[in-house]
Order: structure tokens, then C-alpha cells, then sequence
């Protein structure tokens, strides 16, 4: 009967988790620990609240018990490479998501699309952290790891594109979509970007055919339209 009570215990306080409710989640969990201790999710989710609550110190050490429990557990490794970056421990935020690719690798005894599929994830969220703190070298680590083991690459790789238009390579920008177009020739977005590319690197001939290709294969893209209306316009040097 407690192992019912205590999965049951443990799917409510995901609910409330999850729909944002925390002082009822934390509660939940709380009580959850008094039947078992050796649940790392447990102490994931209390260590997101009590980051929430801007209690680092404690979610620090929570976030660290749920790794001691499960050294794979990735969304403590995540959880707490947040609040180290966060505090400016950006090494020490590094560190733990690595650490914990290390274990996963070993543990691993053939791949697995499912956790491939999620450390691509964790790979994408880690990116965008550094790519918020300005930080486009490692920003571009991390997005390089999460486009080798996800089988949606072109999310992964407009990521990286953005980082090299922030860090002024147009031309390793035009690189990557040019390899992007080439394996996925349907994908617009690559299309549509690579012509906002050429025309701030005032290619116009080659944005216009960009942007005119986009149409050819879908008439009513009205991105496609926009740029070519505002290509058209004097005074337009840069479309963002």
C-alpha cells in the first residue's frame, strides 16, 4: 500500500509542479522524502522551487543530492548549471553538465535514441543560456554537441547561424545554411535567412534570389513577400 501512496504522492506533486503551484508542490514533495529519500526527481523539483524562491544556497545542495542519487539525472545537472551561471560560476555551471555527459557516456553500453534526443535538449537549453550572457564560443559548443544527437537538425542549426551573425561571420553563417538548404531542401526558414544574410552583407542579386526561390516554392510565404517589398524600398540597409 505505501508503494501506492507514494507513486500516487509523487504524481499529484508533479501536477502541481508543472501547473506552477509550488508552495502545494513543495509541501508534497516534503512529505514525499519522509517515505523516500532516494528520488533524485524529488529533489530536482524542490530545487527549481527553492531557486525560484531565490534560495540558491539551499537549491545548490538539493540540485547536488539528486546527482549524488543519479549522476545521469539531467535536469539536475541542468537545474544547477543555471544557478552556477547565474552567480557567474560559469566554469562550475560547465563542469556539472559535463560531468554528467562523462557518466551518461560510460553507463551507455549502445545509443539510445530517447536519451540521446533529451542530452541534445540539454545541450539546446545550455546554449541559450550562454547565448543570453553573450558567451558565443561556448554557446556554440553546446550547439554543435545538441545538432550530433538530435534528429532535428535544422532547429539546432539555426542556432548556430544566429550565433555567427552575433559574433559578425557572415560567411560561416552563409556556410551553415548553404549545408542546411543542401540536407534539407524543403526547410524555408534556412531559405528565409539566408537572404537576410546577403542582403546585411549588401548582396542584394543574391538576397533577391533567395528571397524569389522561397516564393517559387511557396507563392503565399508572406516572410518571402515582406523581404522582398522592403528590399524594394530606399533607404533599407539592414532588415533584422
Amino acid at each position: 500500500m505505501a508503494v501506492v501512496d507514494e507513486q500516487e504522492l509523487l504524481e499529484v506533486a508533479r501536477e502541481k509542479f508543472r501547473n506552477g503551484q509550488l508552495p502545494i508542490a513543495e509541501r508534497l514533495l516534503q512529505q514525499l522524502l519522509l517515505i523516500n529519500n532516494r528520488l533524485p526527481e524529488v529533489y530536482q523539483m524542490l530545487g527549481t522551487i527553492y531557486y525560484d524562491q531565490g534560495k540558491f544556497t539551499k537549491a545548490i545542495q538539493t540540485f547536488k543530492r539528486a546527482l549524488e542519487i543519479d549522476p545521469t539525472f539531467t535536469d539536475a545537472s541542468i537545474g544547477l548549471s543555471i544557478i552556477y551561471n547565474d552567480l557567474g560560476k560559469y566554469e562550475e555551471g560547465k563542469a556539472v553538465f559535463q560531468e554528467a555527459q562523462r557518466v551518461l557516456a560510460f553507463k551507455k553500453t549502445k545509443s539510445d535514441p530517447y536519451i540521446e534526443e533529451k542530452l541534445s535538449l540539454k545541450h539546446l537549453e545550455l546554449g541559450d543560456l550562454y547565448f543570453q550572457y553573450q558567451r558565443f564560443d561556448e554557446a556554440l559548443e553546446q550547439y554543435y554537441k545538441a545538432s550530433s544527437l538530435t534528429i532535428r537538425k535544422p532547429d539546432a542549426h539555426m542556432k548556430i547561424v544566429e550565433v555567427y551573425i552575433k559574433k559578425n561571420q557572415a560567411s560561416k553563417a552563409v556556410k551553415e545554411l548553404r549545408k542546411l538548404i543542401d540536407s534539407f531542401p524543403g526547410y524555408i526558414p534556412a531559405r528565409l535567412k539566408l537572404g537576410v544574410v546577403f542582403y546585411n552583407s549588401n548582396k542584394v542579386v543574391e538576397a533577391l534570389q533567395e528571397w524569389e526561390g522561397v516564393l517559387s516554392r511557396d507563392p503565399l510565404n508572406s516572410d518571402a513577400q515582406n523581404y522582398l517589398k522592403l528590399a524594394q524600398e530606399a533607404g533599407v540597409t539592414s532588415i533584422l
